[in-house]
């Protein structure tokens, strides 16, 4: 499909920090998810929390698996509206780059730790990874991506991190937050894209764990819809079957739900290009009623599975390898690889080490540095 008059278009890109040649064979934002695709923090996804450790089981989500649900989603959505689905997948592909190892709860520990130090935050870090972290090009820290990839990775940012980032960089990515502005449409889509992979997953996943039920499930009315919805089609069906194809079909109808309304929502607004798309306010978006359905089903995962007692037992004991290891690095440096401990900021430098690791690293490394095995 054409590229919308609305959507990003590489050849206009704001550019880079660091000016580099174009590529011959690619765009700026294949360039920039090839980019993404060959980092280390990206690999380390694959051994990163999403709600059950890595560990666990073969078959849950990781970042990484959770990263490639969001940018196919983002992708289908994006080509039906016209959006540049390169872009997209870059900001899908790298928006959880800085996530640390035990999913939420290492970054809780983190900020925790780092309260006296200006904090800590996930998604900024995604941003960091990128910027600076990421050491494979000789004139250069960082990955160098484009303006529009950046942009779309800093998902959310406070006013007091946006105030310094906009400090050092001007007009750049953060200054949006400053202004009230909104990212362009590929980044919004992939803020809407997040929420249904997450929301799908985790379905998914909690069910197959054994922790949530269907019959639970049953209460919540947007599973609710399409699980009676697969059994009126299909009596019979019973187990993964069943699962499947009731969170199959609640996937396709939010698709069609989030084209349908962000349809709506540019034909009125009707950008030009994508700065006036920019200018408009948000526009990707659910229909009112899909957006409390969708609300809904957050708040009952929320409770029934990301504060079940048995994610919650495994949580704390995650939280108490990240704190002890961050005093540890924080009180000897020695401990730290060369990279970070010739920082001129020795405890976002242990952050920052830690942000990177895996599960299994972290607790290999713990083990080794206390003696001590918390998990099995």
């Amino acid at each position: 499909m054409l590229r919308a008059p609305y959507a990003s278009d590489p050849a206009r890109s704001r550019g880079r920090r660091h000016p580099e040649p174009p590529a011959p064979t690619r765009s700026e934002f294949q360039r920039d998810r090839d980019r993404i695709v060959h980092s280390s923090a990206f690999r380390r996804l694959v051994y990163k929390t999403q709600v059950f450790l890595n560990h666990e089981g073969d078959l849950f989500r990781t970042r990484l698996t959770h990263s490639l649900e969001v940018a196919q989603l983002g992708r289908s959505i994006g080509r039906s509206l016209g959006l540049d689905e390169d872009l997209i997948e870059t900001v899908a592909l790298a928006h959880d780059l800085g996530h640390t190892p035990f999913g939420h709860a290492g970054q809780d520990v983190l900020n925790d730790c780092m309260k006296a130090h200006g904090g800590f935050e996930h998604n900024l870090q995604s941003l960091r990874v990128v910027d600076r972290l990421e050491l494979r090009y000789p004139s250069f820290d960082g990955l160098n991506l484009s303006f529009e990839s950046r942009e779309g990775i800093l998902k959310h940012c406070s006013r007091r991190d946006a105030q310094r980032l906009e400090d050092r960089e001007p007009g750049g990515v953060a200054s949006r937050f400053l202004t009230g502005g909104q990212p362009s449409l590929e980044a919004q889509l992939c803020n809407l894209a997040d929420e249904v992979a997450y929301n799908a997953h985790d379905v998914d996943d909690g069910v197959r764990s054994g922790l949530v039920t269907l019959e639970q499930l049953e209460q919540v009315p947007l599973v609710q819809r399409f699980l009676r919805e697969t059994l009126a089609e299909y009596p019979n069906l019973l187990g993964k079957r069943l699962l499947a194809e009731t969170i199959r079909r609640m996937l396709s109808q939010q698709v069609y739900d989030i084209i349908g309304a962000t349809r709506t929502a540019i034909e009125a607004a009707s950008p030009a290009d994508a700065d006036e798309a920019r200018r408009a306010g948000p526009l990707l978006r659910f229909s009112p009623e899909m957006r409390h359905a969708s609300t809904e089903l957050k708040r009952f995962l929320f409770s029934n599975l990301y504060r079940h007692p048995a994610v919650q037992e495994k949580r704390d004991r995650a939280e108490l390898v990240l704190r002890d290891l961050f005093q540890i690095y924080l009180n000897d440096v020695a401990q730290l690889p060369a990279d970070f401990a010739d920082s001129d900021d020795h405890a976002r430098a242990c952050a920052d080490y830690i942000a990177g690791m895996t599960d299994r690293f972290a607790l290999r490394e713990h083990e080794r540095l206390t003696g001590k095995r918390l998990f099995g």
